[in-house]
């Protein structure tokens, strides 16, 4: 990770923009962020905009519509192959958890995919998985534009005040980010309790024998 960030501080101009701007579309879209998380990159392109090898607003526009498109094209993905990406031998070890993440996306999904951009497995994972929830785009483009702008935003001009003291910053964010998916986990639990109070199995009911009207002489 050490030499891929040395590289990233060597690049300026169009490269650079590129680069970044890959990194961060192909993050949810290709599921990139397992092995590069683009936060990284976006944090080390606000460093290059501090010390003048790139310019700031330019940089910014490119982090957010990046993020945005890249979600969308992660959503679109989880749409059309939901099923085979859940059943996948990593998928398939957290199922359950996997099932309530999807109902509380149908349920109140907004909130999720917003505070899921704070985290990197939830930022490779969470478009897809609203795809596969059948979420309506409409309401994911809302939250996932909102979500991206704040993010891509404050993420760049985090790399940007920091210049060199990055690392600290990638440390607190790394720190928010675990709370971000605290939070999503325990709407999801809240969403899966609710729902099973709201909808009882029926078994109880169901044990007990029907009643009749007439009594045998």
């Amino acid at each position: 990770m050490t030499g891929v960030v040395d590289q990233l501080l060597q690049l300026s101009g169009p490269v650079a923009y590129a680069v970044i701007a890959a990194l961060v579309f192909a993050e949810a879209a290709l599921f990139v962020g397992f092995v590069l998380p683009g936060e990284t990159a976006v944090l080390l392109g606000g460093v290059l905009a501090s010390t003048g090898h790139l310019t700031l607003w330019l940089l910014l526009v490119i982090v957010v519509v990046a993020a945005v498109v890249g979600d969308s094209v992660g959503f679109e993905v989880g749409r059309a192959f939901g099923p085979r990406l859940l059943g996948v031998r990593p998928m398939r070890r957290h199922a359950s958890r996997l099932e309530q993440a999807q109902g509380y996306l149908r349920d109140r999904g907004g909130r999720a995919v917003v505070l899921g951009r704070w985290t990197a497995f939830l930022r490779a994972v969470m478009p897809a998985l609203a795809g596969a929830s059948r979420m309506h785009y409409p309401r994911f483009l809302a939250f996932n534009a909102a979500g991206g702008l704040v993010w891509g935003v404050g993420v760049t001009l985090a790399g940007y005040f920091a210049g060199t003291s990055y690392q600290l910053v990638a440390t607190r964010l790394s720190q928010a980010g675990a709370v971000a998916a605290a939070l999503v986990l325990l709407g999801a639990l809240y969403a899966w309790h609710r729902h099973r109070r709201l909808h009882p199995t029926g078994s109880e009911s169901s044990s007990k024998p029907p009643s009749t009207s007439d009594e045998a002489p």
